[in-house]
């Protein structure tokens, strides 16, 4: 095995480090609630078993075959050794987007990790009044939150796949399962517990419509982190003989897994406050320190022990992102890693300050252009755009311009002639139709 290579627990761990995020803690509840429970959730696991994870697996194959930068494994996999394909290397860019402001976001959170200790806001009103004055008007402390998680990611980074990453993720993960195991467990002592399960795991069709659909293939899709060359990445990281279906599969379950605890812990605890399941993005930032400020000092525990549980959510997907612009430009340009991360470090931190300085009262008009600040420019143009396009050119270079039998070589060292065949099936016909739809919904949006 390569020094600088995964073990397969570690794949498993960092790959799931990757898709276990803010979308699975903080997102994915608050849309459950919008569409309704059960149903959605039904939808949402079909999703991510026919689309998620076919994709997943595209990009776990390439990268598996390849071993190299994603530029240079879609060259060397495509049937002509086509050289037009390294501009499929333009998704790493997409990771440094998103982390530009998802490092903004966790600025966020660690202010709540540290207002936990203290009085909680007893009020909705002055709860959202706290969160619009903390990204409208505290510029600095912004700016040190930022500073703060931008180092950690660089300095985890700087170590290495073995050293930095995988040993982040054999920390942070199990430490992020303990904590929410806990809240789970607090949770089950609660009368509300069994309405939060009645919600989630009793469907009501009559919720479901176009939009809920187009949710829950949009959720399965981006919690998984793909399109953006991570899992691609990672699996070049993985010795040519690991078994990459299993290992993708087990990332899927442990994505997943964590989004429904999550879904029921904060259903349980909004329930046992009589508080509305449709709470909106606004959930975790001005209904749950409402909620938690009624439960005296243990309020304060679970607080601080929520907010923790999303910044090791949000610290272990932050170093996936950086990874695949790393690799690009060490293999690519010969740089060393150190030069590399400096590079891309650099990238994303000043980003992030334009990101939050965008949603300033001070700044924001400046940094406004054709009605989105920067910051929401930042989260449309990856989210909407660049990784959509990136997962429909996988789905087409797998499908027809890699040769189908190599392929299927490499899936039944591993699993049987009929799931290779039931894949093949998605990844040429059924999975870019649905991302295309998913795209082409989103631009109407704009």
């Amino acid at each position: 095995m390569k020094m600088n290579s995964f073990s397969r627990v570690g794949f498993i761990l960092a790959a799931a480090g990757s898709a276990v995020g803010l979308g699975n803690i903080w997102r994915f509840p608050y849309i459950t609630g919008e569409y309704g429970g059960g149903a959605f959730i039904l939808v949402y696991l079909l999703a991510i078993l026919f689309i998620g994870l076919t994709v997943f697996l595209a990009e776990a194959v390439i990268g598996q075959s390849g071993q190299s930068d994603v530029s240079t494994s879609f060259v060397s996999l495509s049937k002509s050794k086509n050289k037009n394909w390294k501009f499929a290397g333009f998704m790493v860019a997409t990771g440094l987007i998103i982390l530009s402001f998802y490092s903004v976001v966790l600025g966020w959170i660690l202010d709540y990790v540290i207002t936990s200790f203290g009085t909680l806001p007893t009020e909705a009103k002055v709860a959202g009044g706290n969160f619009e004055n903390l990204i409208t008007n505290d510029i600095g402390s912004l700016i040190v939150y930022h500073t703060l998680i931008a180092g950690s990611v660089i300095f985890i980074v700087l170590k290495g796949i073995k050293e930095g990453i995988e040993k982040i993720n054999l920390i942070l993960m199990p430490l992020l399962g303990l904590i929410l195991f806990g809240l789970l467990m607090y949770a089950f002592t609660l009368d509300s517990f069994s309405q939060a399960v009645s919600f989630m795991f009793t469907p009501d069709f009559s919720k479901i419509d176009g939009d809920a659909l187009l949710a829950a293939l949009g959720q399965a899709f981006f919690t998984l982190s793909l399109g953006v060359g991570t899992i691609l990445t990672y699996s070049a990281s993985l010795p040519k003989e690991a078994n990459f279906v299993k290992s993708s599969f087990m990332v899927a379950i442990v994505d997943t897994s964590i989004a429904l605890i999550a879904g029921l812990i904060i259903f349980t605890y909004l329930f046992a406050a009589g508080a509305q399941s449709a709470a909106g993005p606004g959930l975790v930032f001005i209904s749950l320190p409402v909620i938690f400020s009624g439960w005296g000092t243990l309020g304060n525990v679970i607080a601080v022990s929520f907010f923790l549980a999303l910044i090791f959510a949000g610290i272990t997907s932050a170093v996936s992102m950086i990874e695949p612009s790393l690799r690009f430009f060490i293999e690519r340009f010969k740089m060393t890693r150190q030069k590399a991360t400096i590079l891309c470090g650099a990238t994303f931190y000043i980003l992030g300050i334009v990101a939050l300085l965008s949603m300033s009262k001070s700044f924001g008009a400046e940094l406004t252009f054709f009605g989105k600040n920067a910051f929401d420019i930042m989260d449309f143009m990856s989210s909407s755009i660049m990784m959509p396009i990136a997962a429909i050119i996988i789905c087409i270079f797998l499908g027809y311009f890699v040769d189908k039998e190599l392929l299927e070589q490499k899936f039944t060292k591993h699993t049987s002639s009929a799931v290779f065949h039931t894949w093949y099936l998605l990844i040429r016909y059924v999975v870019p139709i649905a991302i295309i739809i998913l795209f082409l919904n989103k631009l109407g949006a704009i």
